[in-house]
């Protein structure tokens, strides 16, 4: 019997039983075999004599390998190395997957060693090629990946899951030669979280898998929460069938006209993000109200403009809604102090949220609404023109906009 036992877990498991349990464990397509008690220790490369301990343990909590051969793919071998009942971070939660990409079967069955003692569910793959399509599949938290290997190397490994809007924020932690600071340099310019040198140390190692893992959960939980956003802002416009797509108008033409200005990558993403989020805070106003037929009183007036604090504080406690608080709160000021709801004059009133006004306000005009038909854009532009001479607008932003809009649906 061989078990593996941690100091830092407390806890033995039972790797392999059986009359000659080593003969049996194989990692499919990797041509190679584990045949005797001392080609475990030669392989485990970074474990040291407290980590591998053969001996017997009444006390030993059971576990298990779980070889899944996936579709028949014989270049990936899936196990499964943990404690029953163990806390991955501290916590009681499902064990983190960690995928091990490295075509050398010794290091790969030391980072399942490692990992398996610290709790996670480990996932091999001897290739980079099959590494896409696993990924997709098994949706692991964290990618341990060698640079070096036949094929595909970790290199393009890791650029193709960053370029990937569904799998660039699982972390990818690069294996590398001790010093070898070119791999390093080019595996940043791809991407790469972290990295590791070889052999393992067991601290190091459960450390920063710990720590990207944890950011890597912490990170979809915030993703979680702006989809909700996301998801309420378009149930709001849902309610109003008379706006028909507006949201996705004003995020197509805001990610235009933020390229216009050569604004950042994160003041287009405010811009399109404020596109759908502007009006959230609507759904705090009665129905009564907002879907009122024909003119507002002054006291439904009064209960309208309360959406822009209402969708202040609703997007407040998210961090990543920073760029975007100032369209929600400032996208109904005038640039000569009369809008609201803090009656901002000119340069006070933030530039992005005045970008996204006119953007705003040239939809508004040219849909279609109950109240007035849908005005072409040459009749927008003169309205919007207009409402700048009596000091609504910024005249200077008012004229990039005309040009941004002559030329836009020039080479529409």
């Amino acid at each position: 019997m061989i078990q593996w036992k941690s100091n830092h877990t407390r806890f033995t498991e039972e790797i392999v039983s059986g009359p000659n349990p080593i003969s049996t464990v194989k990692s499919i397509g990797s041509n190679h075999a584990v045949e005797s008690q001392n080609n475990v220790e030669a392989y485990s490369l970074g474990l040291s004599q407290e980590d591998l301990m053969l001996k017997e343990d009444n006390q030993a909590v059971s576990s298990w390998i779980k070889v899944d051969v996936n579709c028949g793919d014989d270049s990936l071998v899936s196990r499964t190395l943990q404690t029953k009942g163990s806390k991955v971070n501290g916590l009681d939660l499902d064990p983190a997957k960690v995928l091990v990409v490295d075509d050398h079967a010794a290091s790969r069955m030391t980072a399942v060693a490692l990992l398996g003692m610290e709790g996670y569910e480990v996932i091999e793959a001897d290739s980079g090629s099959t590494v896409v399509g696993l990924v997709t599949q098994k949706q692991p938290d964290l990618i341990l990946l060698d640079v070096m290997m036949p094929g595909m190397d970790g290199f393009e490994v890791c650029h193709l899951l960053k370029q990937d809007e569904q799998t660039r924020l699982i972390p990818v932690i690069f294996i590398t030669a001790l010093n070898d600071r070119q791999s390093r340099i080019r595996g940043i310019e791809v991407g790469a979280d972290d990295f590791l040198t070889k052999p393992f140390d067991r601290v190091e190692l459960a450390a920063r898998v710990k720590s990207l893992v944890r950011q890597k959960r912490l990170n979809e939980d915030l993703e979680h929460a702006e989809q909700v956003l996301f998801s309420i802002a378009m149930s709001i416009e849902s309610r109003d069938p008379n706006t028909g797509n507006h949201c996705e108008r004003l995020v197509e033409l805001g990610q235009a006209f933020g390229e216009y200005l050569n604004f950042s990558r994160y003041q287009i993403r405010d811009l399109r993000w404020g596109g759908y989020l502007h009006d959230i805070g609507k759904v705090g106003i009665p129905d009564a109200v907002l879907l009122k037929k024909g003119k507002l009183t002054p006291e439904d007036w009064q209960v309208m403009q309360q959406h822009v604090l209402i969708g202040e504080k609703i997007c407040q406690p998210l961090r990543s809604m920073r760029g975007v608080i100032p369209i929600i709160r400032h996208h109904h000021e005038r640039w000569d102090g009369s809008g609201y709801p803090d009656g901002l004059k000119e340069n006070d009133i933030p530039y992005l949220a005045q970008v996204f006004q006119l953007i705003d306000i040239y939809d508004a005009l040219t849909s279609e609404r109950p109240y007035k038909k849908a005005f072409t854009s040459t009749e927008a532009l003169l309205v919007m023109q207009q409402e700048t001479d009596s000091g609504w607008r910024n005249p200077k932003l008012m004229q990039q906009f005309t040009k941004f809009i002559l030329s836009y649906y020039e080479n529409e």
